[in-house]
């Protein structure tokens, strides 16, 4: 089975429209692991519009699932312009410091609403291999954010990554009209190739209750799936213990 992480960012957005703690980060990542979840996903950006870097700080000392950090690995630390929340770090402090099971390299700037491409390995392989080095030897296991393009997952193996998570926003784009077969096969493809290069597969960004079985069904090789924006919406409509229920059931 193809496990489920929940991205908890959307809960911390919420939190974070008001001068509160609530609702409670760690609270929904216990209510996602009891409710079968796999693991817990964060992506803190040096805005910290969502998740703070104190939330992974908390999270690392609670989780017993694995804990996914994503982020740029060049984000240097930046003062918080926000009464009483701590200064951004930087992404490589924050890893040092938690130690997650895995760690996703995304290459993500400051003026970004979301991810939106994967990595060029043949412009960042080079300053991405000490990095992927020293998260390997804190004992991450690292994935690369990649398009679904041969050449550069290729490359992935080459800079001493474990797996790659495929940008997946392209997918879920053309889910609903013609051309969802052409770009579902570029995934097909690429899912193929890195299991010839002997790199674990994980996808993200976009993925629904609507898209995610035919994604699971073609693209052999599945290891993971961390899902954050939909599955907000969707334990709003369903609650959560049933949202967990209805994305495990896909990918089962």
């Amino acid at each position: 089975m193809t496990a489920l992480s929940i991205n908890l960012n959307k809960i911390a957005l919420i939190r974070n429209s008001r001068d509160t703690e609530y609702p409670s980060v760690i609270h929904h990542a216990q209510r996602c692991i009891a409710a079968g979840a796999h693991g817990i996903t964060v992506h803190p950006r040096p805005d910290q519009r969502h998740i703070r870097a104190d939330d992974c700080y908390d999270l690392a000392k609670v989780l017993n699932v694995e804990f996914n950090i994503e982020g740029n690995p060049f984000a240097a630390a930046m003062k918080s312009d926000r009464q009483g929340v701590s200064d951004y770090p930087g992404f490589m402090e924050i890893i040092r410091a938690t130690r997650p099971a895995q760690c996703t390299l995304v290459p993500d700037n400051n003026d970004q609403l979301t991810s939106d491409h994967g990595f060029d390995l043949t412009r960042d392989g080079e300053r991405l291999a000490p990095v992927i080095a020293e998260l390997k030897s804190l004992g991450a296991r690292v994935s690369l954010f990649m398009d679904p393009v041969p050449e550069q997952i290729r490359l992935a193996r080459e800079v001493g990554a474990d797996r790659i998570e495929l940008y997946t926003g392209p997918y879920a784009d053309a889910f609903a009209g013609a051309r969802r077969d052409e770009v579902l096969q570029q995934f097909v493809v690429a899912s193929e190739v890195a299991a010839e290069c002997e790199l674990g597969l994980n996808a993200g960004h976009d993925l629904n209750l609507h898209n995610l079985a035919l994604f699971k069904q073609r693209v052999h090789h599945l290891l993971e799936v961390s899902i954050g924006h939909a599955f907000t919406v969707d334990a709003i409509d369903l609650g959560l213990d049933r949202a967990i229920a209805a994305y495990l059931e896909r990918l089962a």
